[in-house]
């Protein structure tokens, strides 16, 4: 009996779970087994390729994305994503930008890869995709096991400074931060239940930020901000690995940030073939030679399966 109870109870916390981490997963129709059949075949000819990922994969991991109808941060708050020259010019809104990202900074970290992050990472394995460009700074890919990863926009497990070239882990900062700001030891029950987190205004007014300790500048992570440029560098290694491709594959992306619909353009330029796997539409739909509207967890893990 007690093993009984002891199962049942551990089903109920893995229904539970899965229910969470679907909480920010759009409204979407199940996706026909002969549509994944026609990306596979789309796909079987190209090694080469190359995959856009973005926010739209990791919503099945219980990461919200900004854009969702009815799910999405701008959908469910006025929560509004931080701008890089605000970040510049207040300390007002540095002191906010830190304490948020603080108190989600546990929860955040302790997210998991779900199955389209492990199926990418065992595509790059048996040499069925060139490389990844993702658009998400929460490394899940790398967490699943991917090697070639470029982080479109950077990642939230860094800090740098905006003067030098300091940087430290997201972790180490987050010990730093726990050692000045000891008042924030409720910091948890701040985090609401659709992930977003409210804090009040007299604990924003007293958190305290470190500044750099070699040259005294601003720390923020290495995450490209609204209203930032992603570096030229990162831009142009993109583009080269897009020429030497067989095409582009876009997984949970809208495309509405323009640093990925230029990966589209760059692609149809070069005449190469794009495949679309989004739940709503995007601003490459017109440009897509495949485009499946259904959930990338439906779809991805399916692909090369070929025990079943």
């Amino acid at each position: 009996m007690r093993f009984t109870q002891f199962m049942c109870l551990r089903l109920n916390q893995a229904s539970l779970l899965h229910i969470k981490q679907q909480q920010f997963v759009p409204k979407h129709q199940p996706v026909l087994e002969r549509d994944v059949k026609r990306l596979e075949s789309f796909l079987l000819s190209k090694p080469n390729i190359v995959v856009l990922t973005g926010a739209g994969i990791s919503t099945e991991s219980g990461i919200p994305d900004y854009r969702s109808e009815g799910v999405g941060l701008y959908a469910r708050s006025n929560h509004k994503p931080i701008q890089h020259s605000e970040f510049l010019r207040s300390s007002d809104i540095r002191k906010r930008y830190w304490a948020r990202n603080f108190v989600g900074w546990p929860r955040f970290s302790a997210t998991e890869p779900n199955s389209t992050h492990y199926a990418l990472a065992r595509f790059e394995r048996e040499g069925r995709i060139q490389s990844l460009v993702t658009q998400n700074v929460d490394r899940l890919h790398t967490k699943a096991g991917s090697k070639n990863v470029i982080e479109l926009h950077g990642s939230g497990y860094t800090v740098q400074c905006l003067s030098c070239n300091y940087n430290i882990g997201r972790h180490d900062f987050q010990a730093i931060l726990n050692s000045l700001n000891p008042e924030f030891k409720n910091a948890p029950d701040m985090v609401r239940p659709d992930g977003d987190v409210e804090i009040p205004v007299d604990y924003i007014k007293k958190f305290r930020i470190p500044s750099c300790p070699e040259c005294k500048g601003y720390l923020k992570p290495e995450i490209v901000f609204f209203g930032d440029n992603v570096p030229k560098d990162r831009l142009d290694r993109i583009a080269e690995m897009i020429y030497t491709s067989d095409g582009l594959l876009v997984l949970g992306s809208s495309l509405l940030v323009f640093s990925g619909y230029r990966m589209v353009l760059q692609t149809k330029d070069l005449n190469l073939p794009v495949a679309i796997v989004n739940i709503g539409e995007t601003r490459g739909d017109h440009l897509a030679d495949i485009k499946l509207a259904a959930k990338c967890g439906d779809v991805v893990p399916k692909l090369f399966d070929f025990k079943k």
